[in-house]
């Protein structure tokens, strides 16, 4: 059995999720201890909850410890099986995170996995669904999986509602040397559900306006819906770099543009070719897949040391990490 400290690294969701996923595919059972310790919720949360217990289901596992606040979680799986399924987060619980346990696994099922989840699309402190549409699904094709994600309803904090399918065929990787790309255009969408019109518009051009001062021609794509929740948010992205921001009450739609343009024109500068969030998302896929990897980042999170530390401990694949010029080179051998 693998153990793994939950209080190491970033100390938070990201170990459950890397590890509930690889000891999916390994097939190797794993004991996280001390989850979460030093967050003002410390323990499992709903969101670390319904990811585990959706894995568990697909892999016949036998779990302990998976109750809310819980410090200690065991989880010892069977083998991965495919089918139709629909899973409810409930309220705006990020389906981005959800996907993060479960893409990993489901490449290594036995069969084709379908799942509809409702929750939230585009919640704090989680990558926006439109990370995964326009970032991280195409890099993972390129590596070889075969994936369909499809945006059915937008969800927004608090209420949530939002609806996501996704298809994954049981897939083998192969190596990601992606190369630094150029600037030659930069696409985006602009959203909002329940709020007037000027809002998406607003958004959309205060971000074409600060990235064309860089001489930076946009393309941003206006996405005006009635939901269940009300909210807005913009993502824009060029290549294997993003950005993106969301609304607020009392936030001009001005500065959400303003910071989402921000976020990638410093992603856009660096010396690299992929970007941070990115980088650590990829590191479960690149250790799994047949031959060499590279990528640069323009810097080392902790989520991505995280990634690495528990990917090592269950593959027994060494990263290196080297400082080059304005970037990191992260290799896989």
């Amino acid at each position: 059995m693998i153990e793994i400290d939950g209080s190491k690294g970033e100390g938070g969701g990201q170990i459950i999720r890397t590890a509930i996923a690889l000891s999916a595919v390994t097939g190797t059972p794993v004991r996280i201890t001390n989850i979460r310790v030093n967050r003002p919720n410390p323990g499992l949360s709903h969101q670390h909850l319904r990811g585990t217990e959706f894995l568990a289901k697909i892999t016949d596992a036998e779990v302990q410890g998976l109750k809310l606040g819980s410090k200690e979680l065991v989880f010892a799986p069977r083998r991965i099986k495919g089918g139709d399924f629909d899973v409810d987060i409930k309220t705006a619980g990020s389906i981005s995170l959800f996907l993060q346990s479960l893409i990993p696994a489901a490449l290594y099922a036995s069969d084709r996995l379908r799942v509809r989840v409702r929750g939230g699309t585009d919640v704090k402190w989680s990558p926006p669904i439109d990370f995964l549409r326009f970032i991280l699904v195409p890099a993972l094709r390129e590596m070889g999986a075969e994936i369909r994600i499809e945006l059915l309803r937008r969800g927004y904090y608090p209420k949530g509602g939002g609806l996501v399918q996704v298809e994954i065929e049981p897939s083998a990787l192969s190596g990601f040397t992606p190369p630094k790309l150029g600037v030659d255009l930069v696409k985006g969408i602009s959203h909002a559900s329940n709020l007037p019109g000027h809002v998406v518009r607003r958004q959309a051009e205060s971000a074409e306006k600060r990235l064309l001062d860089l001489g930076i021609r946009s393309e941003i794509t206006l996405e005006q819906v009635s939901e269940i929740s009300t909210g807005s948010g913009i993502f824009l992205y060029s290549g294997y770099k993003s950005g993106s921001a969301l609304g607020e009450r009392g936030k001009p739609a001005e500065s959400v543009g303003l910071e989402a343009a921000d976020s990638l024109i410093t992603e856009l500068n660096a010396e690299s070719t992929v970007d941070i969030y990115l980088a650590d998302q990829l590191i479960p896929f690149m250790a799994l897949a047949d031959g060499r990897s590279e990528i640069t980042v323009r810097e080392i999170s902790l989520h991505l040391e995280t990634n690495i530390r528990v990917v090592e401990a269950f593959l027994q694949r060494t990263f290196r990490v080297e400082r080059t010029n304005g970037a990191v080179k992260v290799l896989k051998p």
